[in-house]
């Protein structure tokens, strides 16, 4: 007989209560040793009977694996002695995460890049770390490359990156992979590569400033083909004890390299809107996922959001509130990663940091100094069910050995830190 789900209520009394209890061992800092899998951490407190034993610990990682060409990565792959590959594996052997979703990371049709990373590095022990092992694997093709057919910057000429479905030189470019220990439940994941910006109610669509017709930068034709994902969105279930937890992955446009219309910051924001709205049930029924499914999670269904979300609360070139639509939802709890790292790089570099809102202990990329300066861009965002009990950014001070695995640039690894969470996941 199925377990009986508690109610929406229940659910928010737990999460409320429980959060009292766990919030004060969020933001410890980072070790300089490898950090113990939270699979070998006791949840520990008063709520062992409503959460499973064991921490489940979720990252996402922009590891920068993206090529300039087809086949690249596969090539680079092929042999266990590429340095940036190394480098990113040993950080992700360090974070050791249970669940980790990695940005820019090129899509191969059959999976073959993901499993020469796999086999020829992640379990392979890089400079004294511990092999990790992921069974489970999810990706999917990425609107990254796709001819559009159409001159959707408008200059003039149709084709190359910035014509495509989601920019990129070559199909699959930058995209996207996601790595398990615990079971995806691949007959229950859900895509929304196909989903048309237009069809999003309040759509952001970019408007034409020459022009006095309101949000006419695509013409009918174009919108009729133009995806609202530059990459895709996903639902990757995954089955932790008998707990099914979503996986919403993704990986929206930076909002620039446009114009006065700026068509990739209203998208980077509609992009962020969707998981929004996803978890909503209310706001959820106009979406259509790739198999013609409609609506988005239940409230009772637990989930973290994972990805470079390209966007700041304070600092940057976003839209005004962009991550905010994440940050405020009221299914969303920020277990608000830190590192000493980001607050060292911030004060060396100065520059635009000098300026910036947001505190540096929370900034996950190194940018350039002169604009946008570090910025806090990736994600671990739980929904209420999922406790965080420890969050951190992998950006080690100079002073910690591990430092040379972060860098400054030419980064020997991305300009992208791994972001972790260990949260606490209930029993039924």
């Amino acid at each position: 007989m199925p377990t009986r789900r508690p109610s929406a209520r229940v659910l928010a009394v737990i999460a409320a209560s429980a959060a009292v209890i766990s919030g004060v061992a969020l933001g410890a800092p980072a070790a300089s040793a490898q950090i113990s899998s939270s699979s070998a951490q006791p949840a520990t407190g008063g709520w062992g009977g409503i959460y499973q034993k064991q921490t489940l610990r979720v990252a996402t990682y922009n590891l920068s694996l993206n090529r300039n060409a087809a086949g690249d990565l596969v090539r680079d792959l092929s042999t266990p002695d590429n340095a940036q590959a190394r480098t990113v594996a040993e950080v992700i052997q360090r974070a050791n995460p249970d669940v980790v979703l990695l940005n820019e990371f090129d899509y191969v049709a059959g999976g073959a890049a993901v499993d020469l990373f796999r086999a020829n590095y992640l379990k392979v022990g890089q400079n004294g770390a511990n092999p990790v092992d992921y069974p489970y694997v999810f990706t999917a093709p990425s609107n990254t490359g796709v001819p559009s057919g159409f001159d959707l910057n408008n200059d003039g000429t149709v084709g190359g990156g910035d014509d495509a479905l989601g920019f990129g030189q070559f199909e699959g470019q930058y995209g996207m992979v996601a790595l398990s220990k615990h079971p995806i439940r691949t007959d229950k994941v859900r895509t929304f590569q196909n989903f048309l910006w237009k069809d999003m109610p309040g759509a952001l669509l970019p408007d034409d400033p020459a022009t006095a017709a309101p949000a006419d930068w695509f013409t009918p034709e174009e919108l009729g083909v133009v995806r609202l994902s530059s990459k895709s969105h996903w639902d990757v279930p995954i089955d932790v004890g008998g707990h099914t937890v979503h996986v919403l992955a993704s990986h929206p446009t930076p909002p620039t390299f446009d114009g006065p219309e700026d068509r990739n910051g209203r998208r980077n924001h509609d992009e962020i809107r969707f998981w929004s709205d996803y978890i909503s049930p209310v706001s959820s029924r106009y979406i259509v996922d790739d198999a013609g499914a409609r609506g988005g999670l239940r409230v009772t269904d637990s989930f973290v959001i994972l990805g470079d979300q390209n966007a700041d609360p304070k600092d940057g070139d976003s839209v005004d509130a962009a991550i905010t639509q994440l940050l405020g939802n009221w299914r969303i709890r920020d277990p608000k990663p830190t590192s000493p790292g980001g607050v060292e790089a911030s004060a060396l570099q100065g520059g635009a940091n000098l300026a910036h809102r947001s505190d540096p202990r929370y900034d996950t990329a190194d940018f350039a100094d002169t604009a946008p300066g570090n910025l806090r861009a990736d994600y671990v965002l739980p929904s209420l069910a999922l406790i965080p009990v420890r969050a951190e950014v992998f950006w080690p001070a100079q002073s910690d050995p591990l430092s040379r695995l972060t860098g400054v640039y030419p980064f020997p690894s991305s300009d992208h830190r791994l972001v972790w969470a260990d949260l606490r996941v209930p029993r039924w």
